[in-house]
């Protein structure tokens, strides 16, 4: 059985810790990253995105698993 882009990236994520678009196009031929994670986020998994630039100034998000609830379901005491 084959597994879909979203485990992929699961899997990816759970191994790895973070993922930027380019290496999920070159590791799994995911072309949208973004979508893939917001199926992630929907499922339950607490991703959080950094906005970083490489060395020719081009903008780049990596995507980071983490344990931290999201910050829409803090709640306050």
């Amino acid at each position: 059985m084959t597994q879909s882009q979203n485990q992929k990236i699961e899997y990816h994520l759970h191994k790895m810790g973070s993922i930027t678009a380019l290496e999920a196009w070159d590791s799994y031929r995911v072309r949208s990253l973004p979508r893939r994670i917001k199926d992630l986020r929907e499922k339950g998994l607490n991703i959080r995105s950094e906005t970083k630039f490489d060395l020719q100034k081009q903008r780049y998000v990596r995507y980071f698993l983490t344990e931290e609830p999201p910050s829409d379901q803090l709640r306050l005491l």
